[in-house]
């Protein structure tokens, strides 16, 4: 029996263009939702709406009573929406596609239920009262969310793409690299749920961690996650075909040190509030960095069926995006 999507597909064909605005707009809002999470927490407005999956009881949208509050939690709550939308365009455009490459399908489709589990992470936070485990689980499911963005949009974008092929120690670094940098992330939220930005002024618990201490282990994994980039970086910069592959470690070796900077600063100042939403943008391009490195030493992860990279001993040219 057809389905509607298939249906449609017989009828309908969405150039490759469609799919990677599709991609990049899922990417991007997926982006811009860890920011204005931040932006709940450190403004205290985690319990701006009281309930879920209304915002008050009665109301599914934030009232007056509820104040800046409320509007910020309900602003974060809609923006879901506006990421479901963006998320359906990438899954339409992936089928839509001539010829239809299924991987990319289930990839779009990826990105739809960790936007469902999402926000029903979400409301767990909420009922329960912004326990500090549940807010750490619903950033790492954020950062899931991000992982299948990045992967669908490099896919979309560098899918018929060859590469060169690199010595396998060059790729299992890249693996190392993004085992540390998640390490690095979840050590993160760590330091999150034991710091002083609950999420609410009222009394929220915290882990039950020593602050410095954490803070410190964070620290020590940064410069670790910063050591195997430059690394690597010194590995490909000696591979004359692999001009974009330098250029993506580079990129990310510069993130990591903007990031460890914000890092250092935001606690020798206190932890100013807009300081930490700046350092939690700087996780996501940290961690669609890593994935970006990871996906050109491995061009054929997630790559359409045929696709061949080029070899360096054959000393043939590489093809570029």
């Amino acid at each position: 029996m057809q389905t509607p999507f298939g249906w449609i597909a017989d009828r309908v064909t969405l150039t490759p263009r469609a799919l990677r605005w599709g991609t990049t707009t899922a990417l991007v809002v997926s982006i811009l939702i860890i920011i204005t999470g931040g932006v709940v927490r450190v403004t205290g407005s985690g319990l701006g709406c009281p309930t879920w999956p209304a915002c008050d009881d009665g109301s599914l949208t934030t009232t007056p009573e509820l104040g800046i509050h409320g509007f910020i939690e309900f602003t974060n709550r809609a923006l879901t929406g506006v990421l479901i939308a963006a998320v359906g365009w990438a899954i339409v455009a992936a089928r839509l596609q001539k010829p239809r490459e299924r991987s990319m399908t289930r990839l779009a489709w990826s990105q739809f239920w960790l936007v469902v589990a999402n926000a029903v992470a979400g409301g767990v936070t909420v009922l329960t009262e912004l326990n500090p485990w549940v807010v750490a689980m619903h950033f790492l499911m954020a950062i899931a969310l991000l992982t299948t963005t990045t992967l669908t949009w490099h896919r979309a974008h560098r899918g018929q793409q060859a590469s060169v092929t690199f010595p396998g120690w060059v790729r299992a670094a890249s693996w190392w690299l993004v085992a540390a940098t998640a390490v690095l992330i979840v050590v993160g939220t760590l330091v999150t749920g034991t710091g002083p930005h609950a999420g609410d002024s009222a009394e929220v618990p915290r882990m039950a961690f020593v602050w410095e201490h954490v803070t410190i282990v964070h620290g020590v994994l940064g410069v670790a996650v910063l050591a195997l980039g430059v690394v690597l970086l010194a590995a490909v910069w000696r591979i004359p075909q692999a001009r974009l592959a330098r250029r993506r470690v580079l990129t990310f070796v510069v993130v990591v040190v903007a990031q460890a900077a914000i890092g250092i600063a935001q606690a020798l100042l206190g932890l100013p509030e807009w300081m930490v939403v700046l350092h939690l943008l700087g996780s996501a391009l940290v961690w669609v960095g890593v994935l970006r490195v990871l996906l050109d030493l491995h061009p054929t992860l997630w790559a359409p069926k045929g696709m061949q990279p080029y070899t360096l001993e054959a000393h043939e040219p590489a093809v570029h995006a």
